[in-house]
């Protein structure tokens, strides 16, 4: 009975070429999968975003906020108040003097500069 070693050789890769394959799959799992490095930069990338704009909705509300702390009655600013009454209303006062300009010749006279 004549052996050749050709099985043999074939067992012998065949224990590396499985791990080699189940390495691989993990390793592209840990690249391109659903909880993946590249899924995790897009996590990053969208926490940045939210995080710029929590900031500019925080810059908006404290300046109303201070708006506010204006108009309450103990630090009520009397111009203030008759300011935004009167922008607010399109109103003016008998003793003002109103000077209506033209929007489009405003615009032409600041691109002449």
């Amino acid at each position: 009975m004549i052996r050749t070693r050709e099985p043999l050789r074939l067992r012998h890769a065949l224990v590396p070429l499985v791990c080699a394959i189940v390495i691989s799959y993990f390793a592209y799992h840990a690249v391109y999968g659903r909880h993946g490095f590249i899924a995790w930069l897009s996590l990053q990338n969208h926490v940045d975003t939210l995080d710029q704009q929590l900031a500019e909705v925080r810059s908006a509300r404290e300046q109303l906020d201070r708006q506010v702390a204006l108009l309450r009655t103990g630090s009520l600013d009397p111009d203030l108040l008759d300011e935004r009454a009167r922008a607010t209303l399109g109103f003016a006062n008998p003793n003002d003097i109103v000077i209506f300009r033209d929007r489009s010749a405003t615009g032409t006279a600041q691109q002449k500069r």
